[in-house]
């Protein structure tokens, strides 16, 4: 086995299909640029970040119409690139529905083309607040139109719940979807109760995100104590995250019973971290297409280390360690507690 210290070729990589694309099953996420919450750098140190990881390999970014600037900081930094040697997968979230027109679709993407810098979207994801409007079919068709004009050249949709990506991928037909991004983890396993079954039936791929929980996943907070989630030294996602940990999925000692058998794992695998075994576990079902790393640009990175990943994989011995801790969490009951994917932002 490599060491892992040792530099990652590029092909070591794994990639995945999609649609016309085959990006790698690591993708820069830039959630973190939707507020200073998260620590701040300028946009010039973040573009030089940005430069860094693409020359390690990391060549899809996960990008939103609501992230801050993180469209126009990633249409400034792929301009200067050869063609297609970055893929920027951007959302369009409709919070708001109202009546939605052509008009309003056309010149949402419109404002998604002007900020990136293209006459193309690589890849556009669609987000949907209200269920009970079903002018997301609507507004799918709208999509495809703008699709097939030559605009966007792929489809993907973000927290649809199992049922409703079922029905659009079955309403739409098949191809016309190719990706759902949703939260999925060694904590929150709900992608494993229907939507796994709706990828194999129609053939799309998860991209997932919440996959280290904040950064709790990681040796960082191994023999660590409780952390006061009111002190002030909590990102807002580790303060989502713990909640899920201590009020939802089984507690804090539980959680730390888990860290010490993903420490012994990557033990067994020359070194691997916390945060590399909690990675490969998500990345070995077979419905993952790949992770959102929700890397603070300028602030704090580990590309090295999650590069980690792609040297090892998982024994059935470490597969049944694992299980035998989320056997006695409530992980596998998250989704009657919490809803299906997406349902915590509904």
């Amino acid at each position: 086995m490599m060491s892992p210290h040792s530099p990652v070729n590029p092909t070591q990589w794994e990639t995945f299909q999609l649609g016309p694309f085959n990006p790698p099953r690591l993708w820069v996420g830039l959630w973190q640029l939707s507020s200073t919450a998260w620590g701040s750098a300028p946009a010039s140190k973040i573009r030089d970040a940005m430069a860094r990881h693409v020359d390690q390999g990391y060549t899809a970014f996960g990008i939103s119409d609501h992230y801050g600037p993180a469209e126009i900081v990633f249409g400034q930094f792929q301009e200067h690139l050869p063609p297609r040697t970055v893929l920027g997968g951007t959302k369009w979230c409709v919070f708001k529905h109202g009546d939605l027109s052509r008009a309003t679709v056309e010149a949402a993407i419109r404002e998604r083309m002007t900020r990136m810098r293209t006459r193309q979207l690589d890849f556009l994801q669609f987000y949907w607040q209200d269920y009970s409007n079903k002018g997301y079919m609507t507004a799918l068709r709208y999509l495809q139109d703008v699709q097939r004009d030559g605009r966007i050249k792929t489809l993907g949709l973000v927290n649809f719940d199992a049922a409703r990506t079922d029905e659009i991928c079955t309403q739409l037909g098949p191809g016309a979807i190719v990706a759902n991004q949703v939260q999925f983890s060694l904590i929150d396993t709900r992608p494993l109760h229907g939507m796994a079954d709706v990828c194999e039936k129609h053939n799309i791929k998860l991209l997932t995100y919440g996959t280290f929980c904040g950064g709790f996943l990681a040796d960082a907070w191994l023999d660590k104590p409780e952390p006061d989630p009111y002190s002030g030294a909590l990102t807002p996602s580790q303060r989502k995250y713990l909640d899920a940990i201590t009020r939802v999925w089984g507690g804090w000692t539980l959680f730390q019973q888990l860290l010490s058998v993903l420490r012994q794992i990557g033990g067994r695998h020359g070194g691997a971290s916390i945060a590399n075994v909690a990675v490969r576990w998500v990345l070995d079902h077979p419905f993952v297409g790949a992770i959102l790393v929700g890397t603070r640009l300028g602030v704090s990175e580990h590309p090295e280390d999650n590069l980690n990943v792609f040297r090892f994989r998982l024994s059935d011995a470490d597969r049944a360690d694992i299980e035998d801790v989320l056997e006695r969490s409530n992980g596998r009951k998250m989704i009657s507690l919490i809803g299906d994917c997406g349902a915590e932002y509904r």
